[in-house]
């Protein structure tokens, strides 16, 4: 991309990132290569515009309306996300930003593991993009009621801004290692991981939803 590039060239040049040829050429960009994540947090190029792209909530990627179907792919540009302080996710290669659209959060942890560590209870997830993450003070979790079901939704960060929503198999997986423990929030229902303490609930509601 040279500097005399007019937006909208810019714009169609990135739009081509999600056929193969065009999307093995972004991530080359990111420099990956096997040597773990690239820097995102310390690009910052020129903002390229929207690209027609969206993770659903359900963790999976569309282009133009349709399923992007090959996971490495998927995976390559999971690397290359950003989530800056507007609260819009971007891909991020040192020479251009484009924003997508995220309807609930970028990843969905898939998988977990809940093992002891020195003498403490220790929560590992996997997501679906291959991260894996231990909760604790470098990856908290937080829960949030639902929207109009009173259900709760738990979210753990994996990276930057980013999150991963746990689903629902993996939520009902980590109840069974909660504990009613005091917090300064009061009484609560809530979950260890590396020392840490995560309010799922106040203790009074577990009662009730316990009758």
């Amino acid at each position: 991309m040279t500097m005399t590039e007019s937006k909208p060239d810019r714009q169609q040049g990135l739009a081509a990132a999600a056929d193969t040829g065009g999307l093995e050429a972004l991530i080359a960009r990111a420099a990956r290569a096997g040597k773990g994540l690239p820097p995102v947090e310390r690009w910052n190029p020129d903002f390229c515009g929207d690209l027609d792209m969206e993770i659903r909530a359900d963790g999976t990627w569309f282009y133009l309306g349709t399923p992007i179907g090959r996971p490495a792919l998927v995976q390559l540009f999971s690397t290359v996300l950003r989530k800056d302080a507007d609260g819009r996710t971007y891909l991020v290669t040192p020479v251009e930003k484009v924003g997508i659209r995220v309807v609930d959060a970028p990843f969905v942890a898939v998988e977990a593991d809940v093992s002891k560590q020195a003498g403490r209870q220790v929560v590992t997830f996997r997501t679906n993009v291959g991260d894996v993450v231990e909760a604790g003070p470098d990856h908290p979790m937080r829960f949030v009621e639902e929207d109009g079901t009173g259900g709760l939704k738990p979210y753990v960060l994996v990276r930057g801004r980013l999150e991963a929503l746990v689903s629902r198999p993996v939520m009902y997986q980590l109840v069974e290692h909660g504990e009613e423990l005091e917090t300064p929030q009061g009484p609560m229902f809530a979950l260890r991981s590396h020392g840490e303490i995560y309010p799922i609930m106040p203790l009074e509601q577990l009662t009730r939803l316990s009758r």
